[in-house]
């Protein structure tokens, strides 16, 4: 809960913030499921170990609070049970091991082709390649996807929108995807109209194809670590994920313009295509080429 910023006992420098000391001037009336799910996208991105265990301690505060009647209802009920909380729990080990490693990729793209959905094959497929949080693309637009340009605007929940590119192998999966509504990754029987839980879909791909047990946000975790077989330069890999700038060359924000990501980006595609024995022709495709 501390704010930071004090010199620290040991060491030099300062301490820095707790990870709920974004939440300590707000009223426990305000801490809504949406919000308490914004606050675990953040602090996910930086800490996902402590965040899982915070939000433990936060939601043990909560029942404590409902158990009392001085305190009692004064947090809306099933807040930390909301949609929004489990979308963006992190693990408690995601520092270790939740991630593809090079080797794995051939059997890892394999299985995700033969997955009988191609909503779902793609969607997977998308994480890895772009790197982005697992929200993300399920809100991808058909507007926000320009295959004459070759460029993607996602919406980015912690920046808002930021634009990346869209590269030729990735074009080709959603130029072939149905077109049933506005939405990319769409489906026909969930309400919202887009695909909604990936996770037990890639379950099984982890099972069929013998791989060690992994959260979707590894697919993330998995692309920032491929970007380093390709020496991607960091910037970059940050700028395609949507990072907040970390480094101090990067907190005068070099927005890199998108023919430069483009150029590493289809280095990385490429590169992972080939690790996973993946013959591919980029042609030019449109949303004509959507059945």
């Amino acid at each position: 809960m501390r704010r930071g910023g004090e010199k620290k006992i040991r060491g030099k420098g300062l301490t820095k913030a707790g990870a709920l000391a974004s939440l300590l001037d707000m009223r426990l009336s305000e801490l809504s499921g949406q919000r308490i799910g914004k606050w675990l996208a953040v602090e996910a991105e930086k800490r996902p170990t402590q965040a899982a265990f915070a939000f433990h301690l936060l939601s043990v505060f909560i029942n404590w609070c409902e158990s009392h009647s001085q305190y009692a209802g004064l947090v809306p009920a099933g807040t930390c049970k909301s949609q929004q909380v489990k979308d963006e729990m992190p693990s408690e080990n995601t520092k270790e091991g939740d991630c593809l490693q090079r080797e794995q990729l051939t059997s890892w793209f394999k299985t995700v082709k033969e997955i009988n959905n191609p909503v779902q094959s793609a969607y997977l497929q998308f994480l890895l390649l772009t790197g982005a949080r697992r929200r993300e693309p399920s809100e991808l637009k058909w507007v926000d996807v320009d295959f004459q340009w070759k460029t993607m605007t996602i919406r980015d929940k912690v920046e808002g929108d930021r634009t990346i590119p869209l590269c030729p192998y990735l074009a080709h999966l959603l130029a072939n995807l149905p077109k049933r509504n506005e939405l990319v990754f769409s489906s026909a029987s969930s309400k919202s109209g887009h695909i909604e839980e990936p996770t037990g879909a890639h379950k099984k791909v982890l099972a069929r194809a013998g791989l060690p047990d992994m959260t979707i946000n590894g697919l993330r975790l998995s692309f920032g670590t491929l970007c380093e077989w390709v020496e991607v330069p960091a910037g970059i890999s940050a700028q395609i994920m949507g990072h907040k700038p970390s480094a101090i060359a990067e907190k005068h924000y070099r927005n890199r313009p998108i023919d430069l990501l483009r150029k590493w980006h289809i280095k990385i595609e490429e590169w992972a295509l080939e690790q996973a024995k993946i013959e591919f022709t980029p042609v030019e495709v449109g949303l004509r080429a959507i059945k």
